[in-house]
Parts: structure tokens; sequence; C-alpha cells
């Protein structure tokens, strides 16, 4: 076993837990907030069972997941916002249950649950699919068109996925001001879609053809 990657995922998860908690429960001047644990819980178990079924499965999957250094100049612009909006979502949930502004009904966090944890299983759906999947915008070498499964409905399901994973997560931290925030997700993820595109009709063999196939990015029928 590679005990280099292994490291290097358990340091990447340990930091982004440590972070996303201090994001949170700093804000909220609390360790009691309820759905603040509850969103811990629901975005790292997952995470967590998904790296250590890449790791013994699929260990240059993992290795291409941990790598999120963009080389495309409008990918790390799309990059550095998407940092922000989380930055800014994250923080304003704990403000809001520190002062009580304004909250959902309780059917609405379950419902964020539910379509957070089905949103995740469409994601490693989507990883088990393509093993070129990679979080930065490339061409790999002897990389092939995957035009099965889910990428027969959409051209980009991953990001399908991570739309609704990320619109979730203000619905299980009960706060709808979060909500607004992670909006600003759409045009983003729009932005790194139409860039992705022409890199990998440029240097993928067979993407245009594909394109012609499959006719819709991320919602069928829409867009």
């Amino acid at each position: 076993m590679n005990k280099e990657l292994l490291k290097e995922g358990l340091i990447k998860y340990a930091a982004g837990v440590v972070l996303v908690g201090a994001l949170l429960f700093v804000p909220a001047g609390s360790l009691k907030w309820r759905d603040g644990w509850i969103f811990m819980a629901v975005l790292f178990v997952p995470m967590l069972l998904a790296g250590i079924v890449m790791y013994l499965k699929a260990p240059d999957l993992l290795r291409r997941r941990l790598n999120a250094k963009e080389k495309e100049a409008q990918q790390k612009d799309v990059i550095g916002l998407s940092g922000l909006m989380f930055l800014a979502a994250f923080i304003v949930a704990g403000l809001n249950y520190r002062f009580g502004w304004i909250r959902f009904p309780e059917f609405i966090r379950i419902a964020g649950i539910v379509i957070f944890l089905l949103s995740y299983l469409m994601f490693a759906e989507v990883l088990r699919e393509n093993e070129y999947l990679s979080r930065t915008i490339e061409v790999q070498e002897g990389q092939k068109v995957v035009d099965t499964g889910l990428y027969g409905i959409v051209r980009h399901p991953m990001y399908s996925a991570t739309v609704l994973l990320f619109l979730s997560m203000p619905l299980i931290m009960n706060s709808p001001i979060s909500f607004g925030i992670m909006l600003l997700y759409i045009p983003l993820i729009v932005k790194r879609i139409l860039n992705e595109e022409e890199v990998l009709e440029k240097g993928l063999q067979g993407y245009k053809e594909y394109k012609e196939k499959v006719k819709y990015r991320i919602l069928p029928f829409i867009w």
C-alpha cells in the first residue's frame, strides 16, 4: 500500500474537518449547535468512507482527487471565488444560529439531509464510471470519452451532483441566508463547464462527437 498517499489523504481530511469545524462553531459561539454537528457528520463520514474505498480499490483516482492545483487560468478564478462562497456560507450559518436570525422549517432540514446523501451516492457512481475524473481541468494520458451510465444522460454528472450537494448544505445547517450565498455556485459552475468543454474538445479525441450525442450538460431538457 502507498503510505505517502495514505498520509496525504489523512492530513487533508483532518485539515478539512478542523477548518470546517472552526468556520462553523467559532461564529456560532457554541459547541451545542445540533445542526452544525449533523452537517459535520453528513459531510465527513461519507467522505471518509469514499476515501477508504478509493485508497483500496482505485489509488490513482484518489491521487487525482487530492490534486487540486489548477492549470487553467479561468479555473483558478472559479476555485478562488468558490472558496470565498463556502467561507461566507459557513460563517453566516454559524452566526445565524448564534443570533437566531431566520431558520427553515424542520422538514426542510430533513429533506436537505436526504438530498445530500442521495447526491453523494450519485457522486460515488460518477467516480465509479469515470476513472479519469480529476479535481482539475486537464486531459490525461490515455484518457477516453465516457459515454455510458450517467454520462449517457448528461455530459457532466459530477457537476449535477455537486450542485445538489452544495445547495443542500445550507438546508442541513438551517440557514436560509447561506442558501442564498450558495446559489452563487450556479454561475460559477456554468463558467467552469464552458471552459472545461473547450479544453476537452481540443485535447480529447471523440469529445466533439460525444457533445453531439449527449445534448445536455448537467440538467436534462434544460441545460
